[in-house]
């Protein structure tokens, strides 16, 4: 594309999201069950030391999403197929992982319900069986959800700060020394799962009043608000626990807030770790089966992945299939396992983003307004790839053959989907 040339317009996309609303979308993709169990995670390999996972994620989220913002400066379409499978890798991933959070809260407050295998096996399956129902029945059912959701999932976090803060042992969060780099980028590769979300700002970029000016607005704000509170809750859990932090993987929170709220606290604190898991799976089921329901829409999957549900008129085939996936995933491996299976994902999808920033800058390309440009602006993609590529280091062989197997094969696909096309079309 030559650096004058304009890229087409999206038609049928109302353009009505402004930086509020973008802000609260992004801020409640990203803040979710994952933050209720990770201090505990990243503690264990860090120790006191834990924030400074914290703080690398925070400066790494910040060169991204400087990245996402130039691209999204410069564009207001949406992605293609690589990054359809990728963002559907992490999609599936990440709701997988968050079920499991939501079994094990559950099974915490409620021992007599996931004593065993079975019950663990009904709960995951009543959770994806019961948001599949609805969200076929109808969009709006299924956005209400996560509204209500929405308005209680923060309250238990908000509580867990506020009060747990005048509680916090100065001693217990003494700097132990820099850490290791294996240590810190095992740690960061774990973390960034509290984080995702931030790329949600650039998914509905053709629906959003004046993208150059709405998009960086609504990422940097929701960093800011995300990146505050998460440090807050880990120097809470470290300071109350201190070294004991590490040895409830589980339920961190809960038993930080046992100690300074009595059982109330820990129950509120499982309450919220469950309604905010709940919560996550609600809004990731209503939008995530929509790249199903797209890929059999575009002939890159059979038609009827597209199927359409005669009487509510939402993709039923792609909800069912998005969430059996998920189920048999949840069902089958840890959460720590699907996190960091999850952000392979995603930080390979941050790497395309950031290589489109450079050559979007480089060749000049514009859409609405003005670009988002600056002194230096050049530079952040380029840092952003070396961190993304310094934190995948961290990643291990099995993990990336996951990865890599996932996209062989819906390559594969896609090629063979396009030849079937190409073939039976009629030669003039």
């Amino acid at each position: 594309m030559s650096p004058d040339s304009s890229p087409p317009k999206e038609h049928g996309l109302v353009r009505a999201l402004g930086v509020p609303a973008l802000t609260a979308n992004i801020v409640n993709t990203t803040i979710g069950a994952g933050i209720f169990v990770l201090p505990a995670l990243v503690a264990t390999g860090l120790g006191a030391a834990a924030p400074l996972a914290f703080l690398v994620c925070a400066i790494a989220m910040g060169l991204f999403v400087t990245s996402f913002a130039m691209a999204g400066s410069r564009v207001s379409l949406t992605g293609g197929f690589l990054a359809g499978i990728l963002y559907f890798l992490t999609a599936v991933l990440s709701v997988s992982g968050v079920v499991n959070v939501f079994a094990t809260s559950v099974g915490i407050l409620a021992p007599q319900l996931v004593a065993t295998s079975v019950g663990r096996f009904i709960v995951i399956l009543f959770v994806y069986g019961f948001l599949a129902a609805i969200n076929i029945r109808g969009v709006r059912i299924g956005a209400r959800a996560v509204e209500t959701v929405t308005l209680i999932k923060l309250v238990p976090l908000i509580v867990f700060v506020v009060v747990g803060i005048f509680f916090i042992r100065p001693e217990a969060i003494a700097w132990p020394g820099w850490p290791g780099s294996k240590a810190l980028g095992e740690s960061v590769l774990l973390l960034i799962f509290a984080f995702v979300g931030i790329e949600v700002a650039l998914m509905p970029s053709g629906e959003v009043k004046q993208p150059s000016r709405t998009v960086p607005r609504a990422i940097y704000a929701a960093l800011a608000i995300t990146t505050s509170l998460y440090i807050m809750i880990q120097l809470v859990a470290q300071g109350v626990l201190g070294g004991d932090l590490s040895k409830h993987p589980n339920s961190p929170l809960a038993e930080a807030a046992l100690q300074f709220l009595g059982n109330f606290g820990r129950v509120l604190m499982l309450a919220g770790a469950t309604i905010s898991a709940f919560g996550f799976v609600t809004s990731d089921i209503l939008s995530s089966p929509r790249i199903i329901f797209a890929f059999g829409r575009d002939g890159v999957l059979p038609s009827w992945f597209a199927h359409i549900h005669p009487r509510f008129h939402t993709p039923d085939v792609a909800i069912v299939t998005y969430a059996a996936i998920a189920f048999m995933l949840s069902f089958s491996s840890t959460f720590q396992q699907l996190a960091v299976l999850a952000n392979v994902a995603v930080l390979l999808l941050y790497l395309l983003c950031c290589l489109a920033a450079l050559q979007l800058t480089r060749c000049d390309v514009r859409g609405d307004g003005l670009p988002f440009i600056f002194p230096g602006a050049k530079l952040i993609p380029v840092l952003a790839v070396f961190v993304i590529i310094w934190i995948l280091a961290h990643a291990t062989a099995k993990e990336f053959a996951v990865t890599a197997v996932c996209l062989g094969v819906a390559s594969l696909l896609f090629l063979v989907r396009r030849l079937m096309v190409t073939r039976a079309e009629p030669v003039s």
